[in-house]
C-alpha cells in the first residue's frame, strides 16, 4: 500500500520560510504530502514552538486579512470536550505539552484553569483561547458538560458561529447531547459530529450515527469510517478524497497518508454511497447529480457540505479518539472546511426605536460598532467582559456606549483569552471574541459607538430547580459573604439570591446539588468564607385545574381616606403549549367595559396578579399556568387608589384559587444512569422505589454495560449517589437534567400543606 507522510511545514513548505516570518511561524499547521515513505517525519510541535512569537498577528493587515472560525465545543459530560480541546492547543502550537484531565502528573488540562475543576476532574466554567489553523484564526470555547453548568453553554452558543458537538463512541447520544442539541437549534449554530473514544471496549459508530438521526432528528452522515475499533484502532478513513490516514509519533503529530486497505474498500463505497443520498436529499446540486446517475467531484461533495451545514440541514460526522490523539488535525481541517466565517453566518439585532424590529448585522470592521458582553468574570485586575464584535472594531482607548443603560465607557485594556492566561492587543474586529477590563455592565448587554439603537437579542435562562438557606459561620464573614453572592449572581444567571420575607434567610438558588455546592466551595476558597447551609429545597409550584369566578371587595376605613376598590372576572388554566407560545407561565388579559374601573388603575390590577403569583395559597410557592381575566368592578371617588386595587386583585385570586382545583406541581428529571449489566435488577428496583418510571433500557452490543433513562421527582433523588456506587461497587454513574414540573401525589401535597401550616403557625407564634 503506497503511503505518504505529512509534514507539518510551514505556508511556503521548507525550513528556511519557517524562520523568515513570525506570524507565519506561529501559523504553521498546514501539512503537505513527502513522497517518501522513509523519510523521519518532523514534530509539528517542536517546529511551532522553537519559533513562535507570542503574537498571532503583527498589524492591522493581518487582521483585515486573515479568516476566522468562532466555535464552541460541546458534549455529554466525560465525553472528551477538554481532552478534544488539548489536542487542538498542541496540534496549533498553543501549548507545549498534553496534560489530561485526570492525568497522573497531577498538571490538568490548560482550559480547566480552576482548582476546583482539576480536583473534579469536570469543567465548571466555558474558557476561552484562540489558535491558527492553516490560513485561519479560531476562537474556541471549550464548555461545561454537566447538566448543572447548562448556562456555559447557552451564553457560549449564542455568540459563536459553530460548534463541535463531541459524542461518546460507547454511550452514543446522552441526555446533555439532546440539551446541547437543543440549544444549537435555538440559535441556529451549524455544527460537526464528532465521535469519541473510539479505542474504549464497546465502541460503535454506527449505533452512534444512528441515535444522531433518531434521537435528535439531524441529516447526518459520516465524512469518515474509522480504521479498526477498541485496542485496534489505528486512524480513519476519509470518505471524499479516498485516503486512508493513520496517525504515528509520540503524541500523533505524525500523519501517514494512504491508500484505503483492501478490506474496508467495500464498506469505504457504501458509506460514500450514503453520504451522498443524505446530501441529495437537502442539496439540489447533489440531487441533481444523484438523479443523473452522475459521480460528484471532491470539491462539489465539499461544497454541498459547506452550504448544507451553514445552512444547518445537514451535519458531517468525524471519528477518532482524542485520548489517543487520533482524529483530531482532520476534524481541524473540517473546521475549517465546513464551519461558517463570521460573515457567512446571518445575526440579527434588534431597533429599538422600531418597535424592536430585526435588523440583520453587516459584520464589516468599517461599520458601526455592535459588540455583546456574554459572559462576566472576577478577576484581580477586576471585572473580566467578555465580548463578541458583531460589526464594526473596538479600539484601545477609544469611548463605547452601552446600549442598555446609556453609560460611555472609555476602554483601557483589550485581551485575548487562553485559558486563564492573557494577551494584551491594541485593537479588535468584526467577528473577534475578546475580553475587555475595566467594564461595568451585565451578562448580555449590547455596547456600540453611539451612532444608533440597536441592541443584540438576550439568551436563554433556565429556571432554578433547587434551593438552600445559606449564612455565614461567622458574623465577621458577613461582608464578604455579601460581595461573593453578588459577584457570583452577576456571573451566573441561573444562580439567584432572595432573603426569605418572614425568616430573613438568605435563600441561594441554582440548577442542582454539584451547582450549589461548587459555589459554596468557591465562597471558601476565593472570598474565606465558611458557609453553613440548611437540607436543600426543592423548588415546587401551584397550578390550578378548572375555572373559578371571583367577585371581590377591599374595603377599608380608619378614619380619613379609606381604601376601596372591587373587582370581578374569573380564573382558569392555561395548557403547556399556551405557556410555550405566549412566552410566560401566567397572562393578564383585561376585558373591562366602561369606567366602573378607571382605567389607571388597570396596570395595579395587573401588579396585584403578580403579586398572587409569587405566593400561593397552598404551600406559599411561585404559581404558574394561570389566566386571569378582568372583567369588571368598581371604585370609590375618595377612597379608591393604586394600592387599593393592587390589594384586592391579589387577594381574589389567592381565594379564588382555593376554589379552583389547585395542585403542587414538583420538578421531575431526566435521570441517565450507565451500569455494568449485572446491576441491573438492584439500579431499576431503585429506581422505582424513589418514584422513578423507566422511560427506555439500552444494552450495549456486547451485553457488558446498560443505559437507563427514567424520570424521577427531584425531591426523590437526594442522596442517590451515594446509593449507586453502593449497588454497582463503585462502577455506576448518572447524571440527570430538568424535565418539566408536574403534580405531586395526593398524600405528597397534604404533606406539604400540613407542614407549611406548621411553618406559618411557628413564625406567627415566635413574632
Amino acid at each position: 500500500m503506497a503511503t505518504s507522510v505529512l509534514r507539518f511545514l510551514g505556508p511556503r513548505g521548507g525550513a528556511s520560510a519557517l524562520a523568515s516570518s513570525a506570524a507565519h511561524r506561529c501559523a504553521t499547521a498546514s501539512y503537505r504530502p513527502i513522497n517518501n515513505a522513509a523519510t523521519k517525519a518532523i514534530s509539528a510541535n517542536n517546529l511551532l514552538l522553537q519559533s513562535c512569537s507570542p503574537r498571532f498577528f503583527s498589524s492591522s493587515e493581518d487582521l483585515d486579512a486573515i479568516k476566522r472560525r468562532n466555535i464552541g465545543i460541546s458534549a455529554h459530560i466525560d465525553s472528551g470536550k477538554t481532552t478534544l480541546t488539548e489536542r487542538i492547543l498542541f496540534y496549533t502550537g498553543r501549548i507545549k505539552a498534553i496534560h489530561d484531565v485526570r492525568g497522573k502528573d497531577g498538571v490538568g488540562a490548560k482550559m480547566d484553569s480552576m482548582d476546583l475543576e482539576r480536583e473534579k476532574g469536570i469543567t465548571i466554567q466555558s474558557a476561552a483561547t484562540f489558535c491558527r489553523w492553516k490560513d485561519s484564526h479560531v476562537n474556541i470555547i471549550d464548555t461545561p458538560g454537566h447538566v448543572d453548568f447548562t448556562i456555559e453553554v447557552e451564553r457560549a452558543l449564542r455568540v459563536l458561529d459553530g460548534g463541535i458537538l463531541v459524542l461518546c463512541g460507547v454511550s452514543g447520544v446522552q441526555s446533555q447531547s439532546l440539551t446541547v442539541d437543543r440549544q444549537m437549534k435555538r440559535y441556529n449554530v451549524p455544527r460537526l459530529a464528532f465521535i469519541n473514544k473510539l479505542d474504549r471496549q464497546g465502541s460503535n459508530p454506527t449505533k452512534v450515527i444512528n441515535d444522531l438521526r433518531n434521537q435528535l432528528k439531524l441529516n447526518a452522515s459520516q465524512v469518515q469510517i474509522p480504521i479498526g475499533l477498541e485496542d485496534n484502532h489505528l486512524g480513519v478513513v476519509d470518505l471524499i478524497k479516498n485516503k486512508s490516514y493513520t496517525f504515528d509519533g509520540e503524541r500523533g503529530e505524525t500523519i501517514v497518508e494512504g491508500e484505503v486497505p483492501d478490506d474496508m474498500k467495500d464498506m469505504v463505497e457504501e458509506k460514500r454511497m450514503e453520504l451522498i443520498e443524505k446530501l441529495a436529499d437537502v442539496d439540489d446540486e447533489i440531487g441533481e447529480l444523484f438523479l443523473m446517475e452522475e459521480e460528484p467531484t471532491e470539491d462539489q461533495l465539499k461544497e454541498a457540505i459547506r452550504r448544507q451545514t451553514i445552512a444547518c440541514k445537514f451535519v458531517p460526522v468525524f471519528m477518532g479518539s482524542a485520548f489517543k490523539n487520533k482524529g483530531v488535525q482532520p476534524l481541524l481541517d473540517g473546521v475549517l472546511d465546513y464551519l461558517p466565517e463570521p460573515s457567512e453566518k446571518a445575526n440579527y439585532a434588534l431597533d429599538r426605536s422600531k418597535d424592536e424590529a430585526e435588523v440583520q448585522v453587516s459584520c464589516s470592521k468599517d461599520d458601526p460598532l455592535l459588540a455583546l458582553a456574554f459572559k462576566l468574570e472576577e478577576t484581580q485586575f477586576g471585572q473580566l467582559t467578555y465580548m463578541r464584535i458583531y460589526q464594526g472594531m473596538l479600539k484601545k482607548g477609544n469611548q463605547i456606549h452601552n446600549v442598555n443603560d446609556g453609560k460611555k465607557i472609555k476602554l483601557a485594556r483589550i485581551v485575548r483569552m487562553h485559558s486563564n492566561d492573557m494577551e494584551e492587543i491594541d485593537e479588535a474586529h468584526a467577528g473577534d471574541v475578546v475580553a475587555m477590563f475595566g467594564i461595568d455592565c451585565r451578562s448580555m448587554d449590547t455596547f456600540s459607538d453611539g451612532g444608533m439603537n440597536l441592541a443584540m437579542s438576550t439568551m436563554f435562562v433556565p429556571e432554578p430547580v433547587m434551593s438552600l438557606a445559606v449564612k455565614p459561620a461567622e458574623t465577621k464573614m458577613q461582608n464578604n459573604f455579601a460581595k461573593a453572592l453578588t459577584k457570583f449572581t452577576k456571573e451566573d444567571p441561573t444562580l439567584r439570591v432572595k432573603v426569605d420575607s418572614e425568616t430573613k434567610e438568605t435563600v441561594l438558588s441554582g440548577m442542582g446539588e454539584l451547582h450549589l455546592e461548587v459555589y459554596i466551595e468557591r465562597m471558601k476558597r476565593e472570598y474565606d468564607v465558611e458557609v453553613v447551609s440548611g437540607q436543600p429545597n426543592v423548588n415546587y409550584k401551584e397550578t390550578i385545574a378548572a375555572r373559578a369566578e371571583f367577585d371581590w371587595l377591599h374595603k377599608k376605613q380608619s378614619g380619613g381616606s379609606g381604601q376601596y376598590a372591587k373587582v370581578s372576572g374569573y380564573i382558569e388554566p392555561m395548557t403547556e403549549e399556551e405557556i410555550k407560545e405566549l412566552g410566560k407561565p401566567n397572562e393578564f388579559k383585561n376585558r373591562c367595559t366602561g369606567t366602573n374601573i378607571p382605567p389607571e388603575y388597570y396596570p395595579s390590577c395587573e401588579k396585584g396578579m403578580r403579586d398572587a403569583m409569587h405566593e400561593g395559597s397552598l404551600v406559599g410557592c411561585e404559581v404558574e399556568g394561570i389566566r386571569v381575566v378582568l372583567q369588571d368592578g368598581a371604585s370609590h371617588a375618595v377612597d379608591s387608589s393604586d394600592m387599593a386595587f393592587r390589594i384586592c386583585m391579589a387577594s381574589a385570586i389567592r381565594e379564588t384559587m382555593k376554589t379552583a382545583q389547585p395542585s403542587v406541581l414538583e420538578p421531575v428529571m431526566t435521570v441517565e444512569v450507565e451500569i455494568p449489566s449485572e446491576f441491573q435488577g438492584a439500579v431499576t428496583a431503585s429506581l422505582s422505589k424513589r418514584m422513578g418510571m423507566i422511560q427506555s433500557s439500552d444494552m450495549n452490543d456486547d451485553g457488558s454495560g446498560l443505559k437507563l433513562e427514567a424520570q424521577v421527582p427531584l425531591a426523590n433523588m437526594f442522596g442517590y449517589s451515594t446509593e449507586l456506587r453502593s449497588l454497582t461497587q463503585g462502577k455506576g454513574e448518572f447524571t440527570m437534567e430538568y424535565f418539566k414540573h408536574t403534580p405531586v401525589p395526593r398524600q405528597t401535597q397534604d404533606e406539604l400543606m400540613d407542614k407549611y401550616k406548621l411553618e406559618r403557625l411557628e413564625k406567627e407564634a415566635a413574632a
